[in-house]
């Protein structure tokens, strides 16, 4: 199921409060864009854009939703989850996380060259 949902990214590092050094922002190994890393609610961990875009624009099988988790009896957030949207399909408006994949430049030109070749 993660790999069909392309839930497949290294989880992020865990960072030690007394280290001072500056930390670079994750980037997509293929094409060094900006990513953001949320875990998924099934363990495992997704890039996702680091803006979001109208549901009309992003296909299905790349839409997730960020849920903020807090404990009971609290408005703290103490995570952030990516969660696939399914079942009942957004408004054509509604805003949704596209995953990274969907926009990866290196990707894209990827699945042009098989999809080229198929043409053929």
């Amino acid at each position: 199921m993660a790999e069909k949902e392309g839930a497949t990214a290294a989880p992020r590092p865990e960072f030690d409060p007394d280290d001072v050094t500056f930390v670079e922002p994750p980037t997509c190994s293929l094409c060094g864009a900006d990513v953001r890393v949320y875990p998924t609610v099934y363990d495992r961990w997704v890039h996702l854009a680091t803006a979001d875009l109208p549901a009309k624009d992003v296909p299905r099988p790349f839409r997730w939703r960020l849920v903020k988790i807090t404990p009971p009896h609290s408005p703290v957030v103490i995570d952030i989850v990516a969660v696939r949207v399914r079942g009942i399909d957004p408004i054509p408006g509604e805003l949704v996380t596209p995953a990274h994949q969907f926009l990866c430049a290196a990707e894209q030109a990827e699945r042009s060259v098989v999809k080229g070749a198929l043409d053929r």
